[in-house]
């Protein structure tokens, strides 16, 4: 039986740069989707609209495009943009790698429903790379079990400080201390360390 999140909104912004990148949006969604009762809407922004990702997506997907010639994908100004369409109390920022258990996305709900919390991260400062081989054993399985599993076998990434993966807020909250800062343009280390290589991230 699937979970109630219908008061929540997951946002995934994407620019697709590598058939990586596309298997793990794949994943990561279609996990949202098939565990909860929720809203799951993502954003392509690319220089052209394929038709591919359309397709490939779960139907009970939401999905939007924008035509955006610029290299640099501007993740604050179309995050901002995300913000403005969304309905529901809550709201979930997804970075397209990222997966979770089902318990950590119900517990970090509750604090915000209860309203112990108005921005959560649903992790605690950890996040593991599952390598290569474990992300092709994952994705001929699709159980975050696999994951599970090798946990002691995935490098810590990005120590003792990781940035982006994923956070749950109370919109209304956001929205008053301004939402996402766009004088930050680009997205995640690309700038500063290159663009990372599409593996997917279990976060602890």
């Amino acid at each position: 039986m699937k979970t109630n999140l219908k008061d929540i909104t997951f946002l995934v912004l994407v620019r697709l740069d590598s058939i990586e990148r596309l298997e793990s949006l794949l994943i990561s969604t279609s996990f949202l989707v098939s565990d909860f009762e929720t809203r799951v809407s993502v954003l392509e922004v690319a220089s052209y609209n394929n038709g591919i990702l359309k397709r490939l997506l779960n139907k009970k997907v939401n999905y939007s495009f924008l035509e955006d010639d610029d290299p640099i994908l501007f993740r604050t100004k179309y995050l901002n943009t995300m913000f403005s369409s969304v309905t529901t109390p809550f709201i979930a920022v997804w970075d397209v790698d990222v997966l979770l258990a089902t318990d950590q996305i119900i517990e970090t709900v509750n604090l915000l429903r209860s309203g112990q919390a108005d921005f959560v991260f649903p992790y605690e400062k950890k996040m593991l790379d599952t390598s290569d081989i474990i992300r092709k054993l994952f994705l001929k399985k699709k159980k975050i079990d696999v994951l599970n599993k090798y946990n002691d076998r995935m490098k810590e990434m990005y120590p003792p400080n990781p940035v982006g993966g994923a956070f749950f807020c109370k919109l209304d909250s956001y929205i008053k201390v301004g939402l996402e800062n766009e004088d930050f343009y680009g997205w995640g280390l690309k700038m500063a360390k290159g663009i990372l290589d599409g593996r997917i991230r279990n976060l602890k």
